[in-house]
């Protein structure tokens, strides 16, 4: 008997940039977001704080028919319990849009929102102006993946990394870990064949389905998706500039 082949899973993708973060949308946060970006002392980190906070509630918004500062989000720290973890809907048990699931994640002046229904999912995207792969690499990769990366012509060398870093982030994002699991722990095929995870740290008890797809923002800027399940990913991607600014 033939298994049947389940269609892929539609993950919309928003980006942004720095320069869409005007301060008209500091509106849009709520006390907690508005408490945070107040506190950020860097003026990027701040500028990109808000471009993320931003974009998730415009495109949440538009999702869930709210008012981007109406769309109710939850932060909660899964080891100190602080109001600075990962982001999720803070809807009722048995919402229509209790299954809806999101990540965000920026680099350089790149912002980036991933939502889809019914699993959870992990975005990550990586600024390669200025990354010393050499220092870096040993942090990141495991044994086998620095080696190869190693083999490689010197030319080749920074887009593989970076491949190699969004792969492992967004997986771990995904499954809800975070860095709290050292990337180098983490196994995901070579850059040049599709992404699956080949090898899962040791200390995790539980190891999920996870599927994955790359994608590229622009040339300097590689990223990745990873959804849980054995559904296959399929991106659907989405400017919100526009959006952004009709919020001045």
């Amino acid at each position: 008997m033939t298994a049947a082949v389940l269609p892929p899973r539609p993950v919309q993708v928003w980006w942004a940039r720095l320069a869409d973060a005007h301060p008209d949308l500091v509106g849009l946060l709520d006390p907690v977001e508005r408490g945070r970006y107040e506190a950020t002392a860097d003026p990027g980190n701040r500028r990109r704080f808000l471009a993320g906070c931003a974009v998730s509630r415009v495109v949440l918004g538009e999702l869930l028919d709210l008012l981007p500062a109406d769309v109710p989000l939850r932060r909660v720290c899964g080891r100190c319990g602080g109001p600075h973890g990962k982001v999720t809907l803070d809807v009722p048990t048995g919402s229509v849009h209790g299954d809806v699931r999101f990540s965000v994640s920026h680099s350089g002046d790149v912002i980036g929102f991933a939502v889809c229904r019914g699993a959870d999912v992990g975005l990550d995207v990586e600024d390669g102006a200025g990354t010393d792969v050499e220092k870096v690499a040993p942090r990141v990769l495991a044994d086998t993946e620095l080696a190869a990366l190693q083999a490689r012509p010197a030319a080749e060398r920074q887009a593989a990394f970076l491949r190699y870093w969004t792969r492992k982030e967004s997986v771990l994002k995904a499954i809800g870990v975070g860095l709290r699991v050292p990337l180098r722990r983490l196994e995901v095929s070579d850059p040049k064949v599709a992404p699956v995870v080949l090898s899962w740290p040791e200390e995790m008890d539980t190891r999920q389905e996870v599927r994955m797809a790359d994608t590229v923002v622009d040339t300097t800027h590689p990223a990745s998706v990873s959804v849980t399940g054995t559904t296959e990913v399929t991106l659907v991607r989405h400017d919100t500039s526009a959006m952004l600014r009709a919020w001045q």
